[in-house]
């Protein structure tokens, strides 16, 4: 699982950025609530504030999925091409599944950037 799978990135890069992005939302996350309390005075501040948080919050669990699919598709990947057992070698409808939800996953991880990012 020392392969690189794309710009220089390995399957261990990968799940230690997905754990890595995890701590620190969570941190973010604090941060961002004890700052928040600051500067709630009034319940219009919060109808305010709170859909800012809420979309903070469900771009990053997205894009947490997203990662943690693509980890999974490697790992499929890894582990069938590892295998000795040929029953367990990939079959190419296998690999062509494997192909377009990798595709699909790293689709959907460009669009929740590009929304993110405009």
């Amino acid at each position: 699982m020392n392969d690189e799978i794309f710009d220089g990135k390995t399957f261990q890069d990968l799940t230690k950025d997905i754990y890595d992005n995890a701590t620190e939302k969570r941190n973010q996350i604090k941060i961002l609530i004890k700052e928040m309390n600051k500067m709630i005075k009034s319940i219009d501040d919060v109808v305010i504030l709170a859909p800012i948080v809420k979309e903070y919050l469900e771009v990053g669990v997205k894009n947490d999925e997203h990662l943690v699919k693509l980890a999974s598709v490697l790992q499929r990947i890894y582990v069938k091409s590892k295998s000795s057992d040929d029953s367990l070698s990939l079959t190419e409808k296998e690999k062509e599944e494997l192909m377009i939800t990798l595709q699909n996953t790293v689709d959907e991880i460009q669009r929740e950037g590009d929304k993110w990012g405009s």
